[in-house]
């Protein structure tokens, strides 16, 4: 089953999920405002996309001071900051088996989720 890690009123998440709606994919949805994150999930997300998993270009990140973003220097420090802040993850994150996708790319996604 397909897992789509995001927030409702984000653009690309918005994107993604009417990309799979409209080609009859199941998936669910897991929004990270109303559910947070688990840690271990984090930690392998991490493990496998330590250069793209944190959105250092969004709100969230924008809004932290200077001490905090140097949390995400180390892996453990960055997963506790994306625990504590799971809006710090690019979006949307799709999870199916052992395919992680971070952003939406329509043409990835065809790709990628017809094996």
């Amino acid at each position: 089953m397909i897992t789509l890690y995001g927030i409702p009123n984000c653009s690309s998440v918005k994107k993604a999920r009417q990309w799979l709606d409209d080609r009859n994919i199941d998936y669910i949805f897991h929004d990270f405002r109303k559910h947070g994150v688990e840690r271990d999930a984090v930690r392998v997300w991490f493990e496998r996309l330590p250069d793209t998993l944190i959105n250092r270009k969004g709100t969230t990140w924008r809004t932290l001071d200077t001490e905090t973003r140097k949390l995400a220097d180390t892996p453990d420090g960055a997963i506790g900051l994306i625990v504590a802040h799971p809006t710090l993850i690019k979006r949307p994150l799709l999870q199916h088996g052992e395919l992680l996708m971070v952003g939406f790319d329509e043409q990835r996604y065809a790709v990628e989720l017809a094996r």
